[in-house]
């Protein structure tokens, strides 16, 4: 078995470092061109004339495929092998490896966006508002950040919960076991991975830490990092959407 290296600071793991080749093929069932629509949407409605757009934790890219349609993107994300893909698709679009809470990319856009539950990432409160105030750093005045954050403490549904997902890729057939638990305020995530190709068998494992902060933390991130927040529901997933502005110049 083979666990996660930790990432700067010991903070937190790696993730999706040995599945990212995978990752597609059990997500196959997202919406994304509805999920991006109803984002851009929520752009338009604050900030009418947004033209550009970066997308933090872009993973391989598949809601910028969507919003380079509307806005000028870029994209960032911690793990190399998910930006390895996403530069396969999205020809073009600037990808830079980067922590959401050490985020430094020296220019700003109309729009931020952070979707998929990344935020959770962040695990440690200290570190979640580090990556909202380094996310609304990167804003033009009236830029408008959008958090899809990860489950509130009171949505948890218990420990011991496991889930089983079969599909198919190109070469053969893909099993995700993913077992969870709550520590404290905290998410643990054991997922193990079987592939099934051509006569072989591979198998890969990954651990992934989220924290559970409340909807009164997650919007207190948002106004200390000096932005309107609101809170829309259901949002993309039914977690919720985090919705800031900044203020004018």
């Amino acid at each position: 078995m083979r666990w996660l290296t930790p990432c700067r600071g010991g903070e937190n793991t790696w993730v999706f470092d040995r599945s990212a080749r995978w990752y597609d093929a059990f997500y196959a069932h997202v919406d994304y061109q509805a999920e991006a629509q109803e984002v851009t949407a929520i752009i338009h409605a604050l900030k009418p004339d947004a033209g550009s757009l970066l997308d933090v934790a872009c993973g391989t890219g598949r809601h910028l495929a969507w919003f380079r349609l509307q806005f000028e993107c870029a994209g960032t994300d911690v793990e190399p092998e998910m930006l390895a893909i996403a530069r396969e698709t999205l020809p073009g679009v600037p990808l830079e490896k980067a922590d959401m809470v050490e985020l430094d990319l020296g220019r700003k856009f109309d729009a931020v966006t952070c979707l998929f539950s990344s935020i959770g990432y962040t695990a440690r409160p200290e570190r979640l508002d580090r990556a909202v105030r380094m996310m609304a750093g990167h804003l033009h005045p009236g830029g408008v950040l959008v958090v899809e954050p990860w489950i509130t403490p009171e949505a948890w549904i218990g420990n011991g919960t496991v889930t089983v997902d079969v599909v198919e890729d190109s070469v053969g057939k893909l099993v995700r076991i993913i077992s969870s638990r709550r520590e404290r305020d905290e998410t643990l995530l054991r997922m193990h991975y079987v592939q099934a190709a051509g006569g072989e068998i591979a198998t890969e494992d990954e651990r992934h830490r989220l924290g559970l902060f409340s909807r009164g933390r997650y919007l207190d991130a948002f106004t200390s990092a000096g932005l309107s927040a609101t809170w829309h529901d259901p949002g993309l997933r039914g977690r919720g959407l985090l919705v800031g502005q900044a203020g004018p110049a």
